[in-house]
């Protein structure tokens, strides 16, 4: 024992002056220990959101003093084995260490979020000890006070998890995460405060305590410097709106500067494609109510001059583009008002027109030149020839339902094609206009060669079926009840599939549609139809119509508006009337002639051109129908249905709307066949507003009779509606509009006219006479559909004609 502590004696002499530096320098003391965070917290506490100080670095001892690692020993581990700590370790026996080397390796160990403390310190033999404090493992994470925003919602930002570490780092950010939830769901004033509770077995409950707030709404949106259009209209512009009581589901009217950021630009696009060229956003000021309820929110607009467009140049670098030939393309002349959207389709229309001369990679710079003078924007459009690259690879990510040839077939590129911006563009549009994504991004990655590019189109799906089930009640059906269930892209192909059920004291029908977008992968759209349809119209005309059958369509684009739509329809048509009607019951032989079930065979076409502005709600533009169907491709009828209507739009202002329209239809039997009954035309309630349905055209006035419609042959009917304000907040969905309806129906078959005798039959009345009506019109989309309501005041009518003054109705849309 002697022996062993005068050899300790003289080694510690012989390595003190080393053993000394390096102690102090890393701060160790028998063992020397490096420590780099503060102990765990206690039982209870709030959980700091700041991070800890770094372990301070300590200086370096000299060069020639290192110390050789003769073993390492891991101390303090509970459930983290050994061979892991030292797998962090950048140390290995046999290595020579100083004080940068521990710090390094300290800090190693600290950056892998397992351990809330780690200590090293080397002993006078060499022993490496490795002191570490293990971070906690999370028991359940408990969110408490949240009632605005779900815990879903909540687990959904949070990092942290059951059975994951604990590190205030990540507590922190995970704080940071449920305040600007709160915040974009318009509590500004919502409060985390993140606690633990510690444990047996080193585990933690994580708590976040949440003080809500109030809702923090808009309470008022006002603008200054604005002439050119009201408050009110520009309010129309912006996505964040006022706070109203009527405003239930919606949080566009809570307060979120993210949102005003975008509702500037919506501004600025609004201006500049009304001619306003320098329209400026001078300042957007939000100012918070004294009790935190409410933002007032000011802007202060610069709207500038009115400007045209002035000279409109191309430039071009190639001499086989030529620029003449491109000016002529544009959709800008000079003169015209200025409009922001209009330099857009110009470069669509020139990247195109460069495309089809073989350089689809061109790139359309625009250039402008404000005359403040003239109030003029001149406009050049720089064309320059770019790189030449192809599409080596179209990858498709994150469609697990939809197929893959679904996705590549709306894209307007393929493998080797070359690559176009606009085109690739174009298909992300496409892919959004299927409604089955929720998102999509197209990005262009580096191809295998500098002349290549690779395509990724990364798509999120959404929900494609519905389910919809309704009851409503009319001044025409009385009760309804409707069920449907459609699905839009059914087992992933693209394909529609409706199936649906009505039940009403007019109309019971059963239906079902089927529809290939692509078929035989072309743009063609195909499909097929079954139908079963009964409709009561004992009230209007002593007769309830029965129809079954089913049919196949099939339609393809002309061009990109016009769209020629083909069919073939096969079904059974029954006429009832009551017992004894038509054996000495007074019914007229024009309806009597109908009773039994006949084969409809018949075959037709729809020739449709749709120049409007907005599909949904147009201000300018047209909309043309022309339909033909050929009854007589076997079967028992024979006849051919003509129709055609038109129907134009004028913006006076985006509230005043005037439409006219106008519609005319024909059939004529051929073979010696008459129009029966249900083939004839029947109009009113909705289609002629003012009079019932089947309320105008040839009727049967024999006394005893219930005074039955008969349909007519021809028809021809005017319409113009304008639509007005009606000072009811957009969030209502109701549109008022005044309207007057002009028209005419008749020419039944001359043997329903006459008697046996051939003299003109005095019970029945076929008059080409005009009605007309005018009156007031409501739309509302309500939640239970589409809802209208109209008033009329006959102007002009037949003693016969059944009218009516109000009209409430319902319609279905699916």
């Amino acid at each position: 024992m002697i022996r062993q502590d005068a050899s300790a004696l003289r080694f510690a002499r012989a390595l003190s002056p080393s053993l000394l530096a390096l102690a102090v320098a890393a701060g160790l003391a028998g063992p020397a220990m490096a420590q780099s965070q503060a102990p765990a917290a206690p039982v209870i506490q709030p959980a700091p959101v700041e991070a800890g100080p770094p372990a301070a670095a300590q200086p370096a001892p000299p060069q020639e003093q290192r110390v050789t690692i003769n073993r390492i020993l891991v101390r303090g581990n509970q459930r983290i084995d050994q061979t892991t700590v030292l797998s962090y370790l950048p140390i290995q026996p046999g290595d020579l260490v100083d004080a940068a080397v521990l710090d390094v390796a300290v800090r190693t160990l600290t950056r892998t979020q397992l351990f809330a403390d780690v200590q090293l310190g080397v002993q006078p033999n060499g022993d490496l000890v490795v002191e570490i404090v293990e971070n906690p493992i999370i028991n359940q994470v408990v969110f408490e006070g949240n009632g605005a925003v779900s815990e879903d919602k909540l687990r959904e930002e949070v990092t942290l998890k059951p059975r994951g570490i604990y590190t205030r780092a990540r507590i922190q950010e995970d704080v940071g995460k449920i305040v600007e939830l709160y915040r974009l769901s318009g509590r500004i004033s919502a409060t985390v405060t993140p606690k633990i509770v510690q444990l047996d077995q080193n585990r933690v409950d994580v708590v976040f305590e949440i003080n809500e707030g109030p809702e923090t709404g808009v309470r008022a949106i006002t603008f200054l410097g604005n002439s050119a259009y009201s408050d009110s209209d520009l309010r129309e512009v912006m996505v964040t709106q006022q706070s109203a009581w009527y405003r239930l589901f919606t949080t566009n009217d809570n307060y979120d500067p993210n949102r005003l950021d975008y509702d500037r630009e919506q501004l600025r696009k609004f201006y500049t494609n009304r001619g306003y060229y320098d329209f400026r956003v001078l300042s957007a000021i939000s100012e918070l109510a004294p009790d935190d309820s409410a933002f007032g929110i000011t802007l202060t607009v610069d709207e500038g001059d009115r400007y045209n467009f002035g000279e409109v140049d191309v430039v071009t670098e190639n001499d086989r583009l030529n620029p003449d030939f491109l000016k002529l393309l544009l959709p800008i002349r000079t003169g015209d008002l200025y409009e922001s959207d209009k330099i857009e389709s110009a470069v669509d229309a020139l990247t195109f027109a460069a495309g089809s001369a073989g350089y689809a990679f061109v790139e359309i710079e625009p250039t402008y030149r404000a005359n403040p003078e003239t109030d003029t924007v001149d406009v050049t459009f720089n064309v320059k020839e770019g790189q030449r690259v192809y599409v080596d690879r179209i990858n498709v990510i994150g469609n697990t339902r939809t197929l893959d040839n679904v996705v590549r077939r709306e894209m307007m590129l393929t493998e080797g094609d070359a690559f176009n911006r606009t085109l690739l563009e174009r298909s992300r549009n496409n892919l959004r206009a299927l409604g089955f994504f929720k998102d999509v991004t197209v990005e262009e990655a580096r191809g295998t060669a500098p002349d290549r590019s690779v395509v990724n189109v990364t798509v999120t799906e959404q929900p494609t079926g519905e389910l919809s089930v309704g009851a409503g009640f009319s001044s025409v059906d009385s009760f309804v009840v409707n069920l449907g269930i459609t699905e839009r892209n059914f087992r992933g192909r693209g394909q529609n599939v409706v199936a649906r059920v009505e039940w009403g004291s007019l109309r019971q029908q059963v239906d079902f549609r089927f529809t290939e977008p692509k078929f035989l992968g072309r743009d063609l759209r195909a499909g097929f139809d079954a139908f079963h349809s009964r409709y009561d119209l004992s009230e209007y005309s002593s007769y309830d119509y029965r129809s079954t059958g089913g049919g196949v369509r099939l339609s393809y684009p002309l061009n990109g508006y016009t769209l020629l739509s083909t069919r073939y329809f096969l079904k059974s048509d029954e006429i009832i009337v009551p017992q004894g009607y038509c054996n000495g019951g007074g019914g007229a032989n024009a309806l009597c002639d109908q009773v039994g079930s006949f084969l409809n065979s018949s075959a037709g076409y729809t020739l449709l051109v749709d120049r409007r502005n907005d599909p949904v709600r147009p201000t300018r533009g047209w909309t043309g129908t022309l339909r033909q169907d050929f009854a007589g491709v076997g079967g028992d009828v024979n006849y051919i249905k003509s129709e055609a209507d038109v129907t134009a739009y004028w913006g006076i202002t985006p509230d005043w709307v005037v439409t006219a329209t106008a519609s005319v239809g024909y059939i004529a039997g051929w073979g010696g066949d008459p129009i029966r009954i249900n083939d004839r035309f029947f109009k009113g309630g909705n289609s002629f507003r003012g009079f019932e349905t089947a309320g105008i055209g040839p009727r049967d006035l024999t006394p005893g009779t219930n005074n039955d419609a008969l349909g007519g042959n021809f028809y021809v009917i005017g319409t113009l509606e304008m639509t007005v304000p009606n000072g009811l907040p957009e969030e209502y969905g109701i549109r008022t509009s005044v309207f007057t309806d002009v028209g005419t129906l008749g020419v039944l078959d001359d043997r329903y006219t006459t008697t046996t005798g051939g003299l003109p039959n005095a019970n029945i009345v076929d008059e080409l006479a005009l009605r007309a009506s005018a009156g007031v019109s409501v739309h509302w989309r309500s939640p239970m559909g589409p809802i209208r309501f109209d008033l009329s005041q006959i102007i002009g009518q037949q003693e016969y004609d059944k009218t009516e003054t109000f009209r409430f109705s319902t319609s279905t849309q699916f």
